[in-house]
């Protein structure tokens, strides 16, 4: 049709067929493309109208109701670079198309890349309008995947020139993201490689800088590079679980850690960062305030930990983590400005650290596009704040130095002031004792003359005061033959067990030491007091065996006195008279008293001629 014959139209049929070629193009513009498999493009990521999707509420579609026209007018155009499911509680099925190309001389697969996806279902068209399905997702043990490899991966059929269409169905209880590329074999073998590498050399680190800072607290024994240890470690475990590394290495036949992992790691990370935090910038001295709030936070998220232990859903909630990290930077600005310059480092990493949970934050929002660089923001952000708070540490580490160094420079040179200070004072001391010892020598020739004068005093009053006891224990004596003393008088001159166990020694061995076991008269001193070993046997021999004592349990000054009062009555005083002057139990009193009577009278007539020394007779047994 000519330009010409175009305005020969009607008006109704002009704007007819405009409407019809904007639909046509519409159409197309809407429609679905396909992914064509092309040896020249080893690698296609699924985005856009490439997928069409749908949403199922109520998560009980089966793929037969799917695949029925009623179903399938449901689908829309992925408006996304990358789909997303918006509520954990629906199931979501994604349809996209490829076309296939026989001629192609190399392998294909599909490779699905959130590792978080509890279950996903991939259902294969084997081209005569019926389809196998496959199931993937960190439910199923990490053994019955085809390839060792921390993403799912599925080996297409590539034998026809075919355009096949493919259906994903996923369900999980966390936000996933549907990323599907379609792969070359060779291409991914080198790619994951590459990205294993990668892998290797950042969990290298961490491992490095955890076994330095671990070696520093031995060496130092400061609590933070412990806590440093255990926040790096939960760092690694995070990541990990966020790679898939954690399913494929750590727990390979357990799914169900897959649940818990992301939790725990991101609790032992938040806890240990903040208590790193707390030792390492001195809140306690230096902000008091921040210092409390920490530890109000270390038990809000100690709570909400247990909370989520209850009820896992809980757990996708990380964004709760960013109330602490925020804390913790606002921390270290306050006392870096307080005047803590190893602070610095630590803020720039806690500042790097908090731009890549903002990152995660604005691509859950959907508010900055996705990429593999905002993807692995939050690991780039780690790096460098593990490398810039080591630097803090360095840093502190410096500042220490700098401080002992300091310290040990005032020390010298005040032990140089100490030590001139030492010497004057030397000096003059000298100076003051020799002056004050010729006073001394002066004053002590006087005192020597005086005291010749003293001594002379000394021996004749020590002489004078001799005769003096003498006398009055002569005289004591004398009264006690005399007259029955009370227990008072008589503690004078046997106060205690020493001058007591003396007086029956001296009676016991008047004549000399004879060993009752071998008959050896050298001795040594026993164990007990006035106890005699002797030296040949070693025969330990107590001062009161073979006495009337022997075996006795009351005590021997009461048992000497005993033994006076049977001697002074004759033999005829009661227990019971001895038990209130004694005050000890009557039955003991009776079995001391029988003794001792029997012993008087045995010994009667002997008695008679010893005079006042007659009692003393009684002792020996």
């Amino acid at each position: 049709m000519s330009f010409r014959y175009a305005w020969c139209l009607s008006p109704n049929k002009l704007l007819f067929l405009i409407f019809t070629v904007l639909s046509f193009f519409y159409a197309q513009a809407g429609a679905q493309i396909p992914v064509k498999i092309d040896d020249s493009t080893p690698h296609q990521l699924f985005s856009f109208n490439e997928i069409d999707m749908l949403e199922d509420v109520s998560g009980k579609l089966t793929f037969g109701e799917i695949l029925t026209s009623q179903v399938q007018g449901k689908f829309k155009p992925n408006t996304n670079r990358i789909p997303k499911n918006e509520h954990p509680s629906s199931a979501y099925w994604y349809k996209f198309r490829i076309g296939h190309n026989a001629a192609s001389s190399n392998k294909w697969m599909l490779e699905f890349f959130d590792q978080s996806i509890t279950n996903l279902q991939l259902y294969i068209p084997d081209g005569f309008n019926s389809y196998q399905v496959k199931h993937f997702g960190t439910d199923y043990n990490f053994s019955e995947r085809v390839y060792a490899h921390k993403n799912f991966t599925y080996d297409l059929e590539n034998k026809s020139n075919d355009l096949l269409t493919y259906y994903i169905r996923v369900k999980s209880p966390n936000p996933v993201s549907a990323i599907i590329v379609l792969r070359e074999l060779k291409w991914f073998v080198g790619y994951a490689v590459s990205e294993y590498f990668i892998f290797g050399l950042f969990y290298g680190m961490i491992i490095v800088f955890c076994l330095y800072n671990l070696l520093m607290f031995f060496a130092v024994k400061r609590r933070q590079y412990l806590f440093y240890v255990l926040y790096n470690l939960g760092i690694g475990l995070y990541e990990m679980c966020n790679d898939g590394i954690a399913f494929q290495y750590l727990w390979p036949n357990h799914p169900s850690a897959n649940i818990y992992g992301f939790g725990v790691a991101l609790f032992i990370s938040s806890i240990f960062g903040m208590l790193f935090t707390v030792n390492f910038l001195y809140l306690k001295s230096k902000a008091p305030g921040f210092y409390r709030a920490v530890l109000v936070f270390i038990g809000l998220r100690t709570l909400f930990f247990l909370a989520c232990i209850y009820d896992t859903r809980l757990f996708n909630l990380k964004v709760i983590e960013l109330l602490p990290l925020m804390l913790v930077f606002s921390a270290g600005v306050y006392v870096y400005r307080k005047g803590f310059k190893p602070a610095l480092f630590l803020v720039i990493g806690y500042g790097f650290l908090l731009s890549g949970f903002i990152v995660k934050i604005l691509l859950l929002l959907k508010w900055i596009p996705y990429g593999t660089l905002v993807y692995y923001s939050l690991s780039i952000c780690f790096v460098i704040e593990m490398v810039l708070v080591s630097f803090a540490i360095g840093s502190s580490i410096r500042s220490l130095r700098k401080k002992k160094t300091t310290a040990q420079k005032r020390i010298i040179e005040q032990l140089r002031i100490n030590e001139k200070l030492t010497q004057t004072l030397n000096h003059e001391l000298t100076a003051m004792v020799e002056e004050r010892t010729a006073e001394i020598k002066q004053k002590a020739e006087i005192i020597e003359k005086q005291n010749i004068d003293i001594s002379l005093m000394n021996s004749l009053l020590k002489k004078d005061n001799l005769e003096l006891n003498l006398n009055i224990e002569k005289a004591t004596r004398a009264r006690l033959t005399a007259k029955v003393p009370d227990f008072e008088e008589f503690s004078r001159i046997y106060p205690d067990k020493e001058s007591c166990f003396k007086f029956i020694a001296d009676l016991k061995w008047q004549k000399g030491f004879s060993c009752k076991k071998c008959n050896n008269e050298s001795f040594l001193a026993g164990q007990t007091l006035f106890s005699r070993r002797c030296t040949r046997c070693g025969y330990d021999e107590s001062v009161i065996t073979g006495t009337v004592f022997q075996n006795g349990r009351i005590p021997i000054t009461k048992a000497l006195y005993m033994l006076f009062l049977v001697y002074s009555s004759k033999g005829t005083i009661s227990s019971y008279k001895l038990a209130q002057i004694l005050d000890i139990r009557q039955s003991t009193c009776w079995t001391y008293n029988s003794r001792m009577q029997r012993l008087f009278h045995e010994r009667k007539e002997e008695l008679k001629k010893a005079g006042e020394a007659g009692w003393s007779r009684l002792v020996l047994d």
